[in-house]
């Protein structure tokens, strides 16, 4: 029988097989690397599973991503990896499913380290990312495998946890809490409509701060707000004793000591936008015994106040149908669709009496289910969505998916025509159809069940998650018939798609043929002269504008074409003009590069905007609509403005699309 090798004969031998199968797999054509693939897999595999393994790995991240390691998989662009879904990778029973996900985010951490400049990803968004996957998965940094781990996964339910170990180890501890508990808070101030994944991070900071063998230092300030929220936002419910336990106790609590309760309870709620599965309970019971405290439990102010007293009945039958425990954000909803107003538009009250008593079809039954569980009953979880988006406008999102333009029309409809959203939802989640005009030309989404090939998105809110592929269908069937048009086809499509509203001028900075930028100085001009108040009359954006930008990364290297929402131009709070905007993407505070770095508070946003200043926000934007009725006066934008302006352009997604360089004006003066 063989003695067992020391770790580090046994790593070193390891190493050597991993660097001949990684020359192998780099110099197979791209036809043999999957059958090459497999071996650079299972030796990453077993050399995790040694210490100082993961280093090891770490230091070989870009040659092992350059030999095609990646190639073809989930894991092959990096900027499109979703934080939570590394919970499922890193708990797998498929061994090269582990591999690949420990790989890919050693690959992450020696960019984040600034050992390796990756192409598509900066270092701030990789280390931004690890922040994250290690929130998620902090338990793997604590806890022992479980028996049903054991079972599924064997000793590889020892790979997960020497991977999260090392990633915290190479991050620290200390900096994770605080960044995430950060994070949380800047995500929280957009008051986002799906917040599992907060509620997730939430989750671990409260499991690590009752660790004793965690030394957090003077990290984790900030945090106790946060985990009150959810397991202890009153005095009656702080040790957390469970739903069950809290509505026996309420029950005989006086007057007063309710009253207590519901001030409380609404605090932390419009605090952080989070409602605890003991704020809902506290609801339902008011809901049935003390009424005359939902505007208090609510967090009213006058106006939210007025539309309970006037459509009471409603607002009672909302809280019985959708605020449950499981579906506890449907009381934030609820409070901020009242705050809005928006029942006293002629349609809307009756509107959701309908969605009340909708009866859904098997499909969009079915889809809920498969997606959020029977804990409640479709129609509940769905009627959470609507409150949530009829309250939280600006707070949809697109998801893991290449749908912003739908996100966009649903945020759209729900700030600007709310009732218009929630006959389309009933056509949708009742008839399974959608039909919209195209210049006259009826266009039907039904053909999309009929289609089982068709891949559909998951990582949605309830709503997003019935209407998105009937308006992705319906958008493409428009896009269908604009072939052969001259010109970009969001010309037509958008003020068919989102409505009378949008603008029937349509201005874009880039050949469509070509990509080459063209005309910029006009269409620069053009822009100012109808959005910026200073050169159209001081004139207030009416109606919400969809418009496109150029996505750029904190490099400022390109990224591709994205839909937003122009939601106005005014003055920020220290005097300076900004353009407020409504971005789909699920995290709107971005670093865009070469200075343009997009605010989403303490700027004068409302929850769910972006904000940049002007001349930055235009040096991003591509296309934009107008009302060709009024002109402004794009006349007085000055050279030296537009030369600013251009200098962002050509430094950033306009480097390689001017058309002469040699011909062109000055980078400009930053």
């Amino acid at each position: 029988m063989t003695s067992q090798l020391p770790q580090s004969d046994k790593l070193q031998r390891l190493l050597v097989q991993m660097d001949d199968a990684i020359a192998k797999l780099a110099s197979a054509p791209d036809f043999a690397k999957p059958g090459k693939v497999g071996r650079v897999f299972d030796t990453a595999r077993r050399i995790l599973l040694t210490e100082a393994g993961a280093a090891a790995l770490e230091s070989r991240a870009q040659t092992i991503e350059e030999a095609g390691s990646f190639a073809g998989s989930d894991w092959a662009d990096p900027h499109t990896l979703v934080p939570s879904l590394t919970q499922q990778s890193l708990q797998s029973n498929n061994a090269d499913v582990l591999a690949i996900e420990a790989l890919s985010e050693l690959r992450l951490l020696a960019t984040a380290k600034g050992d390796y400049l990756h192409p598509s990803i900066s270092a701030e968004q990789a280390h931004h990312y690890l922040t994250q996957v290690l929130a998620i998965n902090l338990t793997l940094l604590f806890s022992s495998p479980g028996e049903a781990e054991r079972e599924t996964q064997g000793r590889l339910a020892e790979l997960p946890r020497m991977l999260v170990r090392h990633l915290a180890d190479r991050i620290g501890y200390e900096h994770v809490i605080d960044t995430l508990i950060d994070e949380i808070w800047r995500i929280l101030r957009q008051r986002p409509i799906q917040i599992d994944p907060v509620k997730q991070m939430i989750t671990q900071i409260a499991i690590c701060r009752t660790r004793t063998d965690v030394d957090l230092g003077n990290s984790g300030v900030g945090a106790e707000r946060l985990v009150s929220s959810l397991f202890g936002p009153t005095q009656a419910c702080r040790e957390d004793p469970g739903v069950e336990v809290y509505q026996q106790r309420i029950e005989y609590f006086d007057s007063a000591a309710l009253q207590a309760e519901a001030t409380g309870f609404a605090r932390a709620m419009h605090d952080t936008g989070l409602v605890s599965p003991y704020h809902a309970m506290f609801l339902r019971y008011l809901n049935e015994q003390h009424d005359h405290l939902l505007v208090d439990a609510l967090g009213l102010s006058g106006t939210g106040r007025d539309s309970l007293l006037c459509y009471r009945e409603l607002v009672r039958a909302l809280i019985a149908q959708a605020v449950h425990p499981a579906t506890a954000q449907a009381a934030y909803g609820l409070a901020m669709m009242l705050e809005r107003g928006i029942l006293y538009r002629a349609a809307v009250a009756p509107s959701l009496w309908r969605q009340l008593h909708l009866v859904l079809s098997e499909w969009s039954h079915d889809r809920l289910q498969l997606v959020f569980g029977n804990q409640v009953p479709a129609t509940t979880r769905l009627l959470e969505g609507v409150l949530c988006m009829l309250g939280l406008p600006l707070g949809v999102g697109q998801g893991n998916n290449p749908t912003c333009q739908s996100a966009r029309a649903l945020s759209i409809w729900a700030y600007n025509d709310p009732d218009y959203l929630l006959q389309i939802i009933a056509s949708a989640v009742r008839d399974d159809e959608i039909v919209m005009n195209f210049e006259g030309q009826p266009i039907s989404s039904r053909a999309l069940l009929d289609d089982p090939t068709r891949l559909l998105p998951f990582d949605l809110d309830p709503v997003s998650l019935l209407l998105v592929p009937h308006l992705d269908y319906v958008y493409s069937q428009m896009g269908q018939l604009c072939i052969g048009r001259e010109g970009d086809p969001h010309r037509w499509i958008n003020p068919e798609f989102h409505g009378w509203w949008v603008g029937r001028g349509f201005s874009i900075n880039v050949d469509v043929a070509t990509g080459q930028l063209t005309a910029l100085d006009d269409f620069l001009r053009h822009f100012y002269a109808y959005y910026h108040p200073y050169y159209n009359g001081n004139q207030p954006l009416i109606h919400p504008q969809p418009a496109g930008i150029a996505v750029t990364d904190s490099a400022a290297r390109f990224i591709g074409w994205h839909a937003i929402t122009i939601q106005r131009v005014a003055l920020d709070p220290s005097g300076e003009m900004r353009v407020y905007f409504f971005n789909p993407n699920n995290d709107s505070g971005q670093d865009w590069g070469d200075g343009v770095k997009v605010d989403t508070a303490d700027n004068g946003e409302v929850y769910g905007e972006s904000s940049l200043p002007v001349a930055l926000f235009a040096s991003r934007l591509y296309i934009f609509h107008y009302d060709t009725l009024e002109r402004g006066e794009p006349e007085n934008v000055t050279i030296d403005e537009l030369e600013t302006i251009k200098g962002y352009i050509y430094r950033s997604w306009g480097s390689e699309r001017r058309a002469d360089p040699g011909m062109q004006a000055s980078d400009g003066v930053v």
